[in-house]
């Protein structure tokens, strides 16, 4: 689709992100995406599923970072769009992509508010926007009840104490387990270090990531400020779900989006039942989640509700543990119908879901709903769909599967399991023992 636009626009290249002044062409039109950095009213957020009717195709995404997305969009609606959003007043983030957990000022178990820390990071980002690479961001991770571990941070800074001082550590690239750490820093000194760290990176060129830096030459304004402390291990968390307590007796409901996608007059009756139950404000969250906040009776009334209106509310569903890009026919990139293989799986394969796995089903090669390894992957190509353990969609398979023989795999793959599985062994612990090898052999 070739139109003229007054906004700039992204196109389909991996290293593309859309922004609400800066639309992604995807396989069905534009997307454009609304960040918000503090929740917003049941209203609001129907009045967005309103607008995503008016400008694009109905469908509303939740991403796994948290970002509320509106698809099938031309360049001329994206650009209404962008001015009916705005003109709403919402806590819009602009610039860098700054991330920290959505219960921020509210989470009983932390005393740590990393949202004064976050909003200086982005206003000293504001100088050097065009010079850092476009997927770029920065997690601020307080270790509470919601937890950011997963995802991918250039620049990841987390809560810690040093010889009796708070402060963060600091890591460079990956999830919050292969980042690079980097030292520690006291929490007078974090901003001017990020700063100092994104400088160095626009300093090293626009397609400079944070797994791209040497961390023994860093440069002086960083290594300065820096101490020797290695973080301490995260141990095992379990994020919250469902519904539970926050601060001053406010409670919470979480709920997941299957796929991380819904129409956007479906969640607008959520967001109305919401109203009508006194929930007071709602935010979109990591893991294609939403949370909504009000007392404990308003919450618990929402949550009976919930699952009528498509969302999945029992943290032990399948489709928690599955990640599906919008498949064919949705998007015209895609070789494979992702949901409908989602659905599939979560109904009857049920022996591969213990909670140890993730299984990523992508329309084609460019993972836009799972962009790090999963244990399986099924990725979309003209000829064949390629299945992949342990790894990405670019990864080489361990087998090309025949289009529309993959819901028989996914059937050989559960009863492998149910054959090979060892006493208390997971699910991914007993594919990786089999093996790419193995396994293949066994879907012959």
């Amino acid at each position: 689709m070739t139109v003229s636009s007054p906004l700039p626009v992204n196109s389909l290249a991996r290293g593309a992100c859309p922004a609400l002044d800066a639309p992604m062409l995807t396989g069905d039109g534009y997307l454009s995406r609304v960040a918000l950095i503090e929740p917003i009213s049941p209203v609001q957020l129907a009045t967005l599923c309103s607008l995503s009717e008016r400008h694009g195709n109905g469908m509303i995404d939740i991403s796994a970072r948290g970002n509320l997305q509106i698809r099938g969009l031309t360049p001329a609606s994206a650009a209404a769009l962008e001015a009916d959003v705005r003109s709403l007043a919402l806590p819009l983030r602009e610039g860098l992509a700054v991330e920290w957990t959505p219960l921020a000022g509210l989470d009983p178990t932390t005393d740590v508010d990393p949202r004064p820390l976050g909003l200086e990071i982005m206003a000293r980002a504001q100088d050097l926007r065009g010079s850092l690479a476009p997927k770029l961001s920065v997690v601020i991770e307080t270790r509470g009840l919601i937890r950011l571990d997963g995802l991918l941070a250039d620049i990841r800074l987390v809560a810690a104490e040093n010889d009796g001082r708070t402060g963060w550590h600091i890591l460079l690239g990956g999830t919050a387990d292969q980042g690079r750490a980097i030292g520690f820093v006291q929490e007078n000194e974090a901003a001017d270090c990020v700063a100092a760290l994104l400088a160095h990176l626009a300093a090293l060129g626009p397609r400079t990531r944070g797994r791209d830096i040497d961390p023994g030459r860093l440069p002086e304004t960083v290594s300065r400020v820096l101490e020797a402390s290695p973080p301490s291990l995260s141990p095992s968390h379990h994020d919250a779900f469902g519904l539970f307590e926050l601060e001053d007796g406010q409670c919470a409901l979480r709920v997941a989006l299957p796929f991380g996608q819904i129409q956007s007059r479906q969640l607008s009756a959520f967001a109305d039942h919401a109203r009508r139950c006194g929930i007071e404000s709602i935010k979109p969250a990591a893991e294609h989640t939403l949370l909504a906040f009000g007392s404990g009776e308003t919450c618990a009334a929402l949550q009976t509700a919930a699952k009528t209106h498509g969302f999945i509310t029992d943290e032990h569903d399948p489709l928690r543990q599955i990640d599906a890009c919008p498949g064919a026919p949705s998007c015209q990139s895609a070789r494979l119908d992702t949901h409908a293989l989602g659905r599939f799986a979560a109904e009857e394969s049920g022996e591969l879901f213990d909670g140890s796995l993730r299984l990523h089903l992508s329309g084609c090669l460019k993972a836009c709903a799972h962009p790090t390894a999963a244990t399986l992957v099924f990725a979309g190509t003209d000829d064949a769909t390629h299945l992949v353990i342990d790894g990405k969609t670019t990864d080489t398979p361990a087998k090309r599967l025949f289009p529309q023989t993959e819901a028989a795999a996914l059937s050989a793959l559960s009863a492998l399991l149910r054959l090979e599985r060892q006493p208390g062994e997971t699910s991914r612990d007993c594919l990786r023992r089999l093996g790419p090898e193995r396994i293949a052999a066994a879907l012959a």
